[in-house]
Parts: C-alpha cells; sequence; structure tokens
C-alpha cells in the first residue's frame, strides 16, 4: 500500500470540513484568516520600535488583511510589502471567499425555499393533492366560487381562504401558469405551492392535511403499462392521512377523493374511515357520453352545468334559511331560479327526490336543489317581483318507445375509460349498441381490459380494429357514414394532454373532409383532456366534452357542498330523473308562449322545464338556452327542442 502525503492528507481533512455546510466553511475561513494574520505579525516583529508586543503585530497584520484602507499608514520597504501581501490575501481569502460562501449559503436558502419544504402553518384551508391537468382549472373553480366559498368560510370560522397544493416538485414555472390561468390572475397568492408526492407521510405533514377543511385528491396521470396506477397512489393517501391522525390522536378532514375504477370504492372506505366522498372519475365521464348517445346536443348542458362555463350552475340551499315553505312557493320567490328538488336526510347519507312535487313542505334538516347563473340569485330579494305559483304533481314517467334498429358507435382511439364506456352502454338494456373499436393498441390487450373491466359476457357487442384513425385512408375503409356516432376518446398514452388533443382534432377534422357531401351524417363526439384547447374548435358541428374541466369541476363543488355528489348521481345515471330533450309538439303549448306558461304546462304532467335547445346556432356557436327570463317569448322555430327534467325508468324493449 502506498502511503499518503501529507498534503493529500491535509486536502481530505479540509474537504470534509467544507461539504458540512456553510457554518463549518466559515469555520475553515475563519482558521486560514487567524493563519495568515499570525504570519504576517511575526514577520513585521523584528522591525525595531514599532510594535512592543507580539500580539499589537498581529492586530496589525488583522486590520491590513480585513481593510486595504490600512495600506497608505505603512512605512519602510519591508513593513509595506508585508502590509501588500496581507491586503492581496484579504481580497481572496475574507472579501472573495467569505462573500461567496455567504452568497451561496443565502441563493440555497432561497432555493430551498422556493421548493416548497417548510411545513404550512394554517388551518380550515383547502388541500390539493397533485399538480394534474386537472390542478389549474380546480384552482380557477375553487377560487371563482363566491357564494359558496363564503358558506363554506362562515361554516369553517375563517375569513380567508387558502389553498395549499401538493405538487412533485414546486417551481417558478408554476407560479407563471397560476398567475397567467384565466380565473386565477392576481389571486394566485392565495394559492401556497409546496413539494412532494401524495403517499409521502412527510409530505402530507407538510400541507398540514389533519388541518385542513376539506382534502382533494384528484387522478394523476400514469402510463398504461404501470403498476402503481393513479388509484393506488389515492389509496396510499388515505392510509397516510388517517395513520398520521391516529399517530396525533386527532381528527380525520373531510376528503374529496377521485377514482379512475369505481369498483376500487369498497377499498377506499376501509382505507379511510373518516368523511369521504368519491368521484368515479372514469364512470362519470362515461355516463355523460352515453347519455350524450341517446339524447344528443346534451354536452352543451354539461359544459354549461358541470365545466365551469357561463351560464347556470347547481347550488344546493340548507334547509334552515328557507325551513317552512313548500317547493312550490320558493320557486315563486325566486323568479331567477329553477327549484329541482330536495335532499331529505336518510341515516348518514341523503335521499334525492328531483321533480318533487310541488307542495312538498322543506324542513330545516332538508337541502333543496337549484338552477342558478349565480349563487346571489338564490338567496331572497325583495326588489324582485314573485311570479305565480305553479303546481306539479306526482306522475308517471312518460313512454318513449326505442327503435328496434341497433345504434353504431363508432370509437376512434383507446384510453382508460372505454372499458366503463363499454360497462355503461350495457347498463341500458332498453337500447341495442354494437360499438366498433379503432385503435394502433394491440387487439389482444384491448379485450382484455373490456374483459376485466364488464366480465366474460357483455351485453354490448365490441369490434376491434387495429388500424390508425389518423391515416387517411384507414379511416376512410371504415366507412364513417354508416354510424349512428362517433367518439373520438383522448389517448391517455402520450406524454401530454396537448400531444392526445392533437390527434383528436386532426381526426376530428379528417373526418369532417370524408363526410362532406353525404345525405346521412352521423352524431361527433370528440373528448378533450387539456382545457386550453376548448376555444380551438368552437363553431364546427361536433359535441366535446372536456373531460378534465368536468372533473375538476365536480371535485371542487363537492369539496365545497359535499351533497352535489348525490344530486349528480342521480341525474347522470341510468334511471330516476334524466335531463331529456323533447319536441315543443308533444305539449299543448299556445302559438306565443314565455317560458313561465311553459313551465305550467309541463308540470301539469309532473315534469319540470330547463330551457330550449334551438335548432339554429347564435353568433357565439351556441344553441342552448337554459333557464331563460320568465316574461321572455320563447318563439319556438321548427326543429327547437325543449329541455326537460323528467323521470324515466328502463324496462325490456323500451325507457320510460
Amino acid at each position: 500500500m502506498l502511503p499518503f502525503r501529507i498534503v493529500d492528507r491535509i486536502k481530505f481533512v479540509v474537504e470534509r470540513q467544507l461539504v458540512k455546510g456553510a457554518g463549518f466553511q466559515l469555520l475553515v475561513v475563519a482558521a486560514f484568516i487567524a493563519t495568515i494574520s499570525l504570519v504576517g505579525g511575526i514577520l513585521v516583529v523584528p522591525l525595531d520600535g514599532e510594535f512592543d508586543h507580539v500580539g499589537n503585530a498581529i492586530w496589525w497584520a488583522f486590520l491590513r488583511l480585513t481593510d486595504p484602507g490600512y495600506l497608505g499608514d505603512d512605512v519602510g520597504a519591508w513593513q509595506r510589502f508585508v502590509s501588500t501581501l496581507l491586503t492581496v490575501s484579504g481580497y481572496v481569502v475574507f472579501m472573495g471567499t467569505l462573500v461567496a460562501i455567504l452568497t451561496r449559503w443565502l441563493i440555497a436558502r432561497m432555493n430551498e425555499l422556493e421548493r416548497g419544504l417548510t411545513p404550512v402553518t394554517l388551518k380550515n384551508h383547502i388541500v390539493v393533492l397533485g399538480w394534474t391537468s386537472q390542478t389549474l382549472p380546480l384552482l380557477s373553480e375553487l377560487l371563482g366560487s363566491t357564494g359558496r366559498m363564503r358558506r363554506f368560510l362562515e361554516k369553517h370560522d375563517t375569513s380567508r381562504l387558502n389553498l395549499v397544493v401538493l405538487t412533485e416538485e414546486a417551481s417558478a414555472e408554476q407560479v407563471h401558469y397560476l398567475r397567467t390561468e384565466p380565473g386565477i390572475g392576481a389571486r394566485a397568492r392565495q394559492v401556497i405551492l409546496r413539494s412532494g408526492l401524495p403517499i409521502q407521510p412527510d409530505a402530507l405533514h407538510r400541507v398540514a392535511c389533519l388541518d385542513a377543511a376539506a382534502v382533494i385528491v384528484p387522478s394523476s396521470a400514469h402510463e398504461a403499462t404501470s403498476l402503481l396506477t393513479a388509484d393506488v397512489e389515492t389509496v396510499k393517501a388515505l392510509l397516510s392521512i388517517a395513520a398520521q391522525a391516529r399517530h396525533y390522536r386527532t381528527g380525520l378532514p373531510f376528503v374529496v377523493a377521485e377514482l379512475q375504477d369505481i369498483r376500487k370504492l369498497p377499498v377506499v372506505e376501509r382505507a379511510y374511515p373518516g368523511p369521504v366522498e368519491v368521484v368515479a372519475g372514469d364512470a362519470t365521464i362515461s355516463r355523460l357520453m352515453v347519455q350524450n348517445l341517446l339524447h344528443p346536443g346534451l354536452s352543451e348542458i354539461y359544459n354549461e352545468l358541470l365545466a365551469g362555463e357561463d351560464g347556470n350552475e347547481l347550488y344546493i340551499r340548507s334547509g334552515d334559511s328557507v325551513g317552512g315553505l313548500t317547493l312550490g312557493e320558493l320557486a315563486a320567490q325566486r323568479p331567477a331560479v329553477i327549484v329541482l328538488g330536495i335532499l331529505k336526510p336518510d341515516g348518514a347519507n341523503w335521499k334525492v327526490n328531483l321533480l318533487a312535487p310541488s307542495d312538498t313542505r322543506i324542513e330545516v334538516d332538508d337541502r333543496v336543489v337549484l338552477m342558478a347563473r349565480n349563487y346571489s340569485e338564490t338567496e331572497p330579494d325583495s326588489r324582485q317581483e314573485p311570479l305565480p305559483a305553479i303546481s306539479r304533481i306526482t306522475a308517471a314517467p312518460r313512454a318513449y318507445p326505442v327503435t328496434a334498429s341497433q345504434h353504431r358507435v363508432l370509437v376512434l382511439g383507446w384510453n382508460r375509460r372505454v372499458p366503463s364506456l363499454v360497462a355503461e352502454l350495457s347498463s341500458y338494456p332498453g337500447s341495442d349498441f354494437e360499438v366498433d373499436v379503432v385503435s394502433v393498441v394491440p387487439v389482444a390487450e384491448r379485450e382484455r381490459a373490456i374483459e376485466r373491466y364488464c366480465g366474460p359476457e357483455s351485453l354490448v357487442p365490441c369490434r376491434h380494429i387495429e388500424a390508425d384513425y389518423m391515416v387517411e385512408e384507414e379511416l376512410r375503409r371504415m366507412t364513417p357514414a354508416r354510424y349512428d356516432s362517433i367518439i373520438l376518446v383522448s389517448s391517455d398514452r402520450l406524454t401530454s394532454g396537448e400531444e392526445a388533443d392533437a390527434r383528436a382534432m386532426v381526426g376530428y377534422l379528417q373526418l369532417e373532409d370524408i363526410l362532406q357531401g353525404n345525405q346521412r351524417r352521423p352524431q361527433l363526439i370528440m373528448e378533450l383532456s387539456d382545457p386550453d384547447n376548448r376555444q380551438l374548435l368552437y363553431g364546427h358541428q361536433s359535441e366535446m366534452m372536456i373531460s378534465s374541466m368536468i372533473l375538476s369541476h365536480v371535485l371542487a363543488q363537492v369539496a365545497l357542498r359535499r351533497e352535489l355528489r348525490a344530486v349528480l348521481d342521480e341525474l347522470f345515471t341510468v334511471g330516476g330523473a334524466e335531463i331529456q330533450f323533447r319536441d315543443p309538439d308533444d305539449y299543448p303549448l299556445p302559438a306565443s308562449a314565455d317560458f313561465h306558461v311553459l313551465e305550467k304546462t309541463l308540470a301539469g304532467g309532473g315534469e319540470l322545464a330547463l330551457g330550449v335547445y334551438r335548432a339554429r346556432a347564435d353568433d357565439r356557436g351556441h344553441r342552448l338556452q337554459l333557464n331563460p327570463p320568465r316574461r321572455e317569448y320563447l318563439e319556438l322555430q321548427p326543429g327547437d327542442r325543449l329541455v326537460v327534467l323528467a323521470h324515466t325508468s328502463i324496462v325490456e324493449g323500451e325507457v320510460l
């Protein structure tokens, strides 16, 4: 073994001290300064009469080392020579090295603070676990819900909304996204970023989950071949929150969690014993798509009610402010509001009764479901003239037969929601669907995914075609005009939502070119995942659903008012009360009818008028008029349809 040189040994010792941080680095610099001062003082001690003590000589050397202003006070060649060496050493060691260490330490501390590693000291805030494509619209929705947010803050006895987002790596780029996102802008200062993963207990402590008024867990994106799915991360995050609560012996916060696979709901309920609402992401979008297949044009209603676009929203008001009134009296006192129904307590859950009779009495513990343009319209206003009361009775569902012909559906693309879409189609036994799926994903992989989700015997026949619909020749060979509906799904196998949406939009434009001139035009439904693309194809003939915006809106509103989830399940699942389009000729309407007359006419059959779907779009490309002014004449034109909330039920061969 070769012997170590003394110089190498010194270098090694110095290095081990320097890597310990700024404090040890300053100690090393201080040792160098002391050594240089000692050597400099010893060099000038022999000067006759200049220094009476070695301590004075060392102090003289230290002053020259730290302050070059003393250089002009020295006399004699030797003293000036030593002083010059000390001054130059001072620039290198004292000024240069010391400033460099302090600067690096300060930058490191600033970077550490910017990374968001400091635990927040907040209470009754809202925590969002994860930065995904849904995060920005989710935060925008929370910040924009002024009326709901005001009630939320009053309930939790706090005056200011604070949002804490846990992201894998907090950065200035994300702050820029917050400031440029419509709906956030200057309110970005209310959003606090913290670094970490939802499956890390330390990260959950960093965002003060246990002190939050609500915790939102949106579903994250994962590669299709990854064993660690988004639902696994969601369950692990819930387990970590529950474990922290047991450790600190405190209560569990209210959690709104998104699950991609609703079959894992029992796992979530077992993992988290606290208050939790689960939003089934894939099942929700699949339900909306199937409803859209059955009722073309329904996507505009989704985009208005569930995607946060300008227009009406669903609100839930407590019975304590309207207790004692009937639903009919409440509707008469709120002329700008449509009263959809009532929620009755049912143990730990709620019994949803949409289309309840108008003479239903509201109790203090009840919740009333309303549709309005903003929250203020749901509050009493003495300046508004009450409407004449309308009496709605409970009536049997009207029969609308289903045609015996098959409804042929062409699905272009593949993502994790396609199996849940097939399962949702199977839940409508009164309808006869036939599905063709076109994708570059191997057929065997798709068949396994559908069989695992739906079981070996699916009620909907699926034919798989392995092809790329981006190639125009292959798309033409499929003869798109022979289908009743075409769905372009946003792929979840690409690196970004922009790339996935680009494929869907190019495929749509190719379809428009192929279908041009055909007498028979199928219904086109396009799913997008990036909210920034929502403006690109407005005005075209396809129906558009932006899944991330819909799910963000639902997560945000359920976090502020958890009863809303039960209402959405009732509205957008098979059976019960559903939004439908009806022909005006089915009702005895006068030639000139306003919306109030339409409400009165439909109430006689136990149905509820929501608005009108025009045959011709307006200047903005919109056809839907939800909740129009009561005294405004409808001026119905040929092809216009009524938007109605009515009871439905599934029986063999027909939909009631």
